[in-house]
């Protein structure tokens, strides 16, 4: 079992040496605890992040119902601790990590799937998936011909991407007007982050 110190110092090394400061020192202590009783109730890191795939597929099959707000904030607590657990089990792999990746888009989908019950046009969720997905397709290729630095941190990264979709679906259980302008700007700030990417990446490669 790692101390704490073990914890955080294991969690730097695979972010490419990040500070542990500020709100991040602050989840990491939640997550080491979480990770502790994940231990001690023997549930596995996988089993989380498959834990927050199906709640990503409930977002989208409850779309117009508060529940789906709720299957949000459970998919997105799922997400963010199951890498914490597994470096806490000493349980880290790159098939974790892969898996991880895959169902991070494939729960993006569903929440976009959300968005277009709730009445954004498909070809703009459609859109804003996309966008997503090249940007997090140019960071793993960066990493797979080893840019180890982590690069530029964009408006629109996959935290402020699930604050959208809770703002979105809470305007609609309110039944309150701006669902599209926000869905429309929010796809033209996705447009500017994947440019930071893009940029990033020659300045990397060229």
């Amino acid at each position: 079992m790692l101390t704490k110190e073990e914890f955080y110092a294991r969690w730097s090394s695979l972010h490419s040496d990040a500070p542990v400061s500020g709100a991040v020192a602050w989840w990491l202590k939640i997550s080491y605890r979480f990770g502790l009783i994940a231990t001690l109730l023997r549930i596995s890191p996988n089993v989380l992040t498959l834990l927050g795939l199906v709640s990503a597929g409930m977002v989208a099959l409850t779309a117009t119902s508060w529940w789906a707000v709720f299957f949000l904030v459970f998919s997105l607590f799922c997400d963010g601790i199951d890498g914490s657990v597994a470096i806490f089990q000493k349980r880290d792999s790159a098939w974790g990590a892969t898996l991880d990746s895959v169902v991070d888009r494939i729960s993006e989908a569903f929440w976009l799937y959300a968005l277009y019950l709730i009445g954004v046009q498909a070809w703009l969720a459609i859109t804003l998936w996309s966008i997503a997905a090249f940007q997090e397709y140019a960071r793993a290729k960066l990493s797979s011909l080893d840019v180890t630095n982590i690069g530029v941190v964009t408006p629109t990264e996959r935290p402020v991407r699930a604050s959208f979709l809770f703002v979105t679906l809470i305007l609609y259980q309110l039944d309150l007007p701006g669902i599209e302008f926000l869905a429309y700007s929010f796809a033209a700030l996705q447009v500017i982050s994947f440019a930071l990417v893009v940029r990033f990446a020659h300045s990397q490669l060229r």
